[in-house]
Order: structure tokens, then sequence, then C-alpha cells
């Protein structure tokens, strides 16, 4: 609605300028066609005449009445033809100034040249638009830099981490391959040490695989009705050898049978890599809670650990693709799960959000019951 008043502002004087323009040539036509048909007119044209050529009235007359009386239709028409032409002009040259200021904000905008758009006071709308406009094209840019940074920086913490456990398997292999009379234990050992780098080695491996392949493909959701505490207690058993290795206890509380209506296999990726998270930077000796909590229109999941505090800059960022939280909180992880798991949410219409304070971490997952 404001658009439209600027806009009709506009209107109005460009209206007025034209009734004005064509009210200025009539006043013009009808004062010159009044001064050549008026008799003064011609007495001053017949003294002029006297006066430069030297001649009697009657012959001034004369000469006056052959050059103008005999072709002042003529006269009058081309001095309408002239006012118009100039008038015209002038009112050319106003209007398409309107065009000139557009098309020198549109070089601001093309240039990206520094300072706002100013635009004609007849044109606020416009002017409102292209500077919302740049600044619009001038966030993209700063993004377009972050992501290319953050792509950056994932391809060197990609080299590094691929390069650790590759460097320690190959060195491992070339003791099993150099050394002739290595006892069995120490060889046993060696293998052992090997195989896990090599595993670790295809988690990373497969994990940025994961990241590309929901970054770039289009993927489509197989909605089917679950059992959601079955899936929840099936995890968590999943999980118990390696809760068992960090001495933590990971508490379910939800009701029996809960039935939700998603992807089965993509929802389960959100939740193994919450609860993987949560194990991950979770103090020794503690406990990880899963909540579940039936609102109206949806369910929403509860994740929380006891752990370092995630500041509250970092926190509104980890979700980002590319994003890596320090290397002390990353270590043992390439940090891209939770982009993941913000991604799976998405697609189901859902959210999925993060809280820290006080050594308490709680990642709330909602998604709505179809």
């Amino acid at each position: 609605m404001k658009n439209r008043k600027d806009f009709r502002q506009l209107r109005i004087k460009i209206f007025l300028r034209t009734i004005g323009t064509l009210a200025a040539a009539v006043a013009a036509i009808y004062i010159i066609s009044s001064v050549l048909l008026r008799g003064h007119f011609a007495d001053g044209m017949v003294a002029l005449f006297q006066t430069a050529f030297g001649i009697k009235y009657d012959a001034a007359l004369q000469l006056y009445e052959r050059i103008f009386r005999s072709h002042m239709d003529a006269m009058i028409l081309f001095s309408i033809l002239l006012i118009f032409a100039v008038l015209f002009s002038f009112y050319l040259r106003w209007l398409t100034r309107y065009f000139e200021a557009v098309s020198d904000g549109m070089d601001i905008l093309l240039e990206d040249a520094p300072g706002e758009i100013s635009l004609p006071p007849e044109m606020v709308a416009i002017e409102r638009k292209m500077n919302l406009a740049k600044h619009m094209m001038v966030l993209q840019k700063s993004d377009m830099l972050m992501a290319e940074q953050r792509k950056n920086d994932l391809i060197m913490y990609l080299a590094h981490d691929l390069k650790t456990p590759l460097a320690s398997t190959i060195s491992y292999l070339n003791l099993l391959r150099d050394e002739k009379h290595i006892s069995e234990e120490l060889r046993e050992k060696y293998l052992a040490i090997s195989l896990a780098k090599s595993e670790r080695l295809e988690d990373l491996i497969n994990e940025f695989l994961e990241i590309a392949r929901y970054s770039l493909s289009n993927i489509t959701l197989q909605y089917a009705e679950i059992n959601l505490t079955r899936l929840l207690e099936q995890l968590v058993y999943e999980f118990q050898p390696i809760l068992d290795r960090k001495n933590l206890n990971c508490r379910l509380v939800a009701a029996d049978d809960i039935l939700l209506k998603c992807d089965a296999d993509k929802m389960q990726r959100v939740f193994d890599n919450l609860l993987r998270n949560a194990v991950l930077y979770s103090y020794h000796g503690t406990e990880i809670t899963i909540e579940t909590e039936r609102c109206k229109d949806s369910l929403a999941l509860r994740f929380s650990n006891h752990g370092g505090t995630i500041p509250k800059e970092r926190l509104e960022r980890i979700f980002e693709q590319f994003y890596r939280m320090d290397t002390e909180r990353c270590s043992g992880g390439t940090g891209l799960g939770l982009a993941i798991a913000r991604k799976i949410v998405a697609l189901h219409k859902g959210t999925i959000t993060a809280e820290s304070e006080n050594e308490l971490t709680v990642f709330t997952v909602t998604i709505p019951i179809l």
C-alpha cells in the first residue's frame, strides 16, 4: 500500500507537469497570436522598415503587408510549432531525468559502488527497493565469501583428518613389512592398530560423502508410521558399549509406544548424530537424558548432556554446513553431523535448536505430527 501511494504521487506530479506544460504552450500561443494580429505590431514593423531602409510610410506599409500580412497564417503556425518544440524539449528533459536517475542507480547497483542510491523524492519507492536490493547483494556476497572460506577450512580439516589415520596405518604397515623377526603378540598389536586407523579413515570418508549427498541431492522422504519408543530404545542399546567406555548412563524418558509418521531411516540418522554428539562431549561419569514430549500438533525430543558450555556466538552457528568448532571440542569428529541433522529435520517440516548454559547442553528436535 505504501508503494502504491508513492507511485500515485509520482503519477500526479507527472500529470500536473503535463497539464502545466500544455497550459504554458496555449498561453504562449495566445500571446504571440495576439501580438501578431494587433495593430501595434504592424505599426512597430512599419516604423522599423522606415528607419532601416529610409523609405516612406506607404512603401513601408506595403513591404509589411507583402512580408507579414500575406504570410500571417504561416507565421502563426510556425510560432505554434516553435513554442511546442521548445516547451516539449523542456518537458522531456524534466521527464527523462527520472530515467537518468534510475540508470545512475542501476550503475551504482551493478558496480557495487559504496553509499546509498539516491533518487528524486517522487521516486522514493523505487529508491527504497533499489537500496534493499543493494543491501541484499552485499549480504549475499558476504555470505558467499564466508561459505567459500568455510569450504576452504573444511578441505583443510578434511586433509588433516584423513592424513592422520592414514599416516599411522602406513607407519605400522611399514613396521610389519620391515621387521622380519617381530613377535606374534606385537604383530597382532600393530595389525589391530592399523585396522582401527583404517576403520577411522573409512568413517571419515563416509561422513564427508554423507554431507555431500544431503547437500547436493534432491532428497525425497519415504514416510511410514514407526514406533518411536522402540526406535529410541534400540538406539540406546546400540550405543551401550560406547557409553560404557566413558562410564556414561543414558536415561530414556518416553511414553510407551509413541507412534510417529516420518522417514524412519533418516530420522534415525538424526537421533544417532545427536546421541553421538552428546557422548563425545559429555563429562566422564555423567548422565545423558533423552526425553519426549507430546504437544498439540507436534512432538518434541530433547537430548541433554553434561559437558563444556558452548558459547552463544558459536551456539548459533553449529548447524551451519561447513562450520567447525575449535579442535578441542571437535577432536574425534568432523563436525558435520549437526548439519546433516538439521537438513533432515527441515525436510520433515520440523526444527532443531540448541541451548547450552551451566555445563548443560540441550538439543531439541520438534517434528509436526501428521
